[in-house]
């Protein structure tokens, strides 16, 4: 359900462009914004970015050496020792 109103002020250009969009698919011209708004930030992108807040602000923890962990998976593949 659509609950908030937005009012942008846009040049002539624009609107028209808009206009020729919404009329294209028969749609209103509230539509036609309302899926750019999409396109061009899409709710996976919300939810990449508050996931990688969340790693962001996660304590440190210790991780292996580079080699150290070669090796181990080397081993757990079979390709060590």
């Amino acid at each position: 359900m659509l609950t908030r109103r937005l009012q942008v002020l846009i040049d002539d250009e624009r609107l028209q462009r808009l206009e020729a969009e919404a009329s294209r698919r028969h749609v209103p011209v509230s539509v036609v914004v309302r899926d750019a708004i999409d396109a061009a930030y899409p709710v996976d992108r919300l939810v990449r970015r508050a996931a990688a807040g969340r790693i962001l602000a996660a304590e440190p923890m210790p991780v292996p050496d580079p080699a150290e962990l070669r090796a181990e998976l080397d081993q757990i593949r079979g390709g060590g020792a």
